[in-house]
């Protein structure tokens, strides 16, 4: 049988051929009555052969539409019962074909929107669990200075003191990074852009961590063409720079080295590399995501939330610029700014 083209051409081949059955049935009945019998039976036998065809046909036309469309129902059934690995198995050139694409491609987005989700879950159990630790360390270190110094067991209470507020710090700066990525992901992050040399700013955050390089023994070094101009909010890549220097210096192993190169080209691009583990491939896209860690034992015990790439990002990108980390020995972050305007 002739397969047709569209769901309307088979609809009106069907509906055709009962009207031309029901109009052949009225002009043989009509011509019955001035036949002989050997006409009659003769005319018999070709309506009833006209009839079985006609049927043979409309069978044949219809059996294939039933067949898929209860393949439609059947998928879509399975859908809401919460299979989404099921497909409708539909390969038609029509309307119902369009219609079977259509709920594929729906159950598809359907599947990849379950996905992210449960990731979304996940990256927020991850963090739930971050936010807590890095609460609750400094809580607990708060509650035991304060009952040494209630109960007079502090032997060098301004010691205890300087304990106090590094932890109420480290706090505070917890919270800020909170509200910043908040702004961040909601659009509400507003800054003033300025003319500013970035190697500059590179050097201040590199004066501003060592400190806390020091305390893990490692170097930090910076490499700069000169000036090295962008137009940008001072403070904003300044955080930058900032926090790709602190996330490498905590991922260094003691006596190794932190390099921020500073450079010209098209536009300002600043890279920070360690010699650290690095970036392994799989986490080259979402290692810039909040709240994921290379290495969570590790992070923990290092601190942070794993915010601070996060930030990063959103801040460069708020900038019209972009940044990436690059696989290989050691870890390396490189962000670039557009050209100076």
């Amino acid at each position: 049988f002739v397969a047709f083209s569209s769901l309307q051409s088979s609809v009106i081949a069907i509906a055709v051929l009962a009207v031309g059955l029901v109009v052949m049935s009225a002009v043989l009945s009509a011509a019955l009555m001035s036949f002989s019998v050997h006409d009659l039976t003769v005319l018999v036998v070709v309506l009833a052969f006209g009839l079985g065809l006609g049927l043979m046909t409309a069978v044949a036309l219809a059996r294939p539409l039933a067949t898929d469309l209860d393949a439609i129902r059947t998928t879509v059934k399975r859908v809401s019962s919460g299979d989404l690995e099921v497909r409708t198995g539909v390969a038609r050139n029509d309307e119902l074909g369009m219609a079977a694409e259509a709920v594929d491609e729906m159950i598809a987005r359907l599947a990849e929107a379950t996905e992210e989700r449960s990731r979304q879950q996940a990256a927020r159990r991850e963090f739930l669990a971050a936010v807590g630790h890095d609460l609750r360390s400094p809580l607990a270190a708060l509650q035991a200075a304060v009952e040494a110094l209630e109960d007079g067991l502090a032997p060098d209470p301004q010691r205890y003191l300087r304990s106090m507020r590094a932890d109420v710090d480290a706090m505070g700066q917890l919270v800020d990074d909170l509200f910043l990525l908040s702004r961040i992901e909601s659009g509400n992050l507003t800054f003033a852009k300025l003319p500013v040399d970035v190697a500059e700013l590179a050097d201040e955050s590199i004066e501003a961590l060592q400190p806390v390089a020091r305390r893990h023994e490692v170097e930090l070094r910076l490499e700069a063409d000169g000036r090295v101009a962008a137009d940008a909010g001072p403070a904003e890549i300044g955080r930058v720079i900032r926090n790709l220097v602190d996330n490498a210096i905590r991922y260094s192993p003691p006596g190794s080295l932190v390099t921020v190169r500073v450079a010209n080209g098209d536009g300002a691009r600043v890279t920070v590399s360690d010699q650290g583990p690095g970036f392994p491939p799989d986490m080259l896209q979402s290692a810039f995501e909040g709240f994921v860690t290379g290495d969570p034992a590790r992070s923990r015990a290092n601190g942070g939330a794993g915010l601070g790439l996060a930030i990063a990002r959103g801040l460069v990108e708020a900038h019209d610029g972009r940044i990436w980390a690059e696989a290989g020995e050691g870890g390396k972050v490189v962000f670039a700014l557009p050209t100076n305007s």
